[in-house]
């Protein structure tokens, strides 16, 4: 299981913890006499107190990285975690979508029952839509907006305003406030508008 994963433990600080402290006592043994900045000689308590402070914040410094490392790595399990029951939840509205689709593949009735039923079937997804929060874009008759539209070609027409979506292509989505994708549509021309 993801949540199984190995995060360090003491005893893998404290193994890290004396590697440093020996390498340190070999260091200070090959020098001959500690002295300060100043350079007088260091007490041996004085020595050994400095040894000892450093050794804790050694043993801290460790232990600080490895809760580091176990907290990016639990936020990390907790992320794939969210983003997984996320995607349930959506997959979840569609099934039901899914299985007409499959109950209407399976149908023996007429060419005109098949399409009354994938319109209910449409009309069931478009609902799942709606529980999403997500919503289509208006095009056919309203005016060409290319925040949200992507044109397509223009149409000569004489029935519709210049600048405005004679046809729809494919449906443009928000989710809320977001557009997923612009519709993709065709605008209409009219030239008698120009001219006036």
């Amino acid at each position: 299981m993801p949540d199984q994963e190995a995060e360090l433990t003491i005893s893998e600080e404290a193994a890290a913890a004396a590697a440093a402290e020996a390498a340190a006592e070999e260091a200070a043994q090959e020098a001959p006499a500690a002295e300060t900045e100043e350079g007088e000689p260091v007490s041996r308590a004085e020595f050994e107190g400095l040894k000892a402070e450093r050794d804790q914040l050694l043993d801290r410094l460790a232990r600080l990285q490895a809760e580091f490392e176990n907290a990016r790595k639990r936020a990390e399990r907790e992320k794939i975690a969210n983003r997984d029951y996320a995607v349930g939840n959506v997959v979840e509205k569609f099934l039901p979508v899914l299985d007409h689709f499959e109950l209407a593949l399976k149908s023996t009735g007429t060419t005109e029952q098949l399409r009354s039923g994938v319109e209910l079937i449409v009309k069931q997804m478009e609902d799942v839509l709606l529980q999403l929060q997500v919503t289509g874009i208006p095009a056919e008759g309203v005016e060409f907006d290319p925040r949200v539209h992507e044109a397509l070609g223009t149409v000569e027409r004489h029935d519709l305003p210049d600048q405005h979506i004679a046809e729809e292509i494919r449906r443009g989505y928000k989710l809320r406030d977001r557009l997923l994708r612009p519709a993709l549509v065709r605008v209409a021309s009219n030239p008698k508008q120009k001219s006036e």
